[in-house]
């Protein structure tokens, strides 16, 4: 049962992490009104603006979606190891 919760944890991390990478990718070449970019951006979004209210843009960078991706991957390792010490 562990081992079933850790791979659906590392299969979530690793698709929100895709969809983080997606949506910059997107906002670069597709327009913010088409259906395939509003979708992932209605996932992805609610998840950057609490880290775009605290990081600052840097020149014309936004930094929020690389802090997004490590946060994903320490709260991913975190559940992982709380399980993997349920054992």
């Amino acid at each position: 049962m562990i081992g079933i919760l850790r791979t659906i944890i590392s299969a979530l991390q690793q698709i929100l992490i895709l969809l983080v990478i997606l949506s910059v990718i997107l906002s670069y070449f597709m327009d913010p009104f088409h259906p395939i970019r509003r979708g992932v951006d209605r996932i992805v979004e609610p998840m950057l603006s609490p880290i775009r209210r605290v990081v600052p843009l840097i020149g014309m960078l936004d930094f929020s979606p690389l802090v997004l991706i490590i946060l994903i991957q320490i709260v991913g390792g975190l559940l992982n190891r709380i399980l993997f010490s349920l054992r």
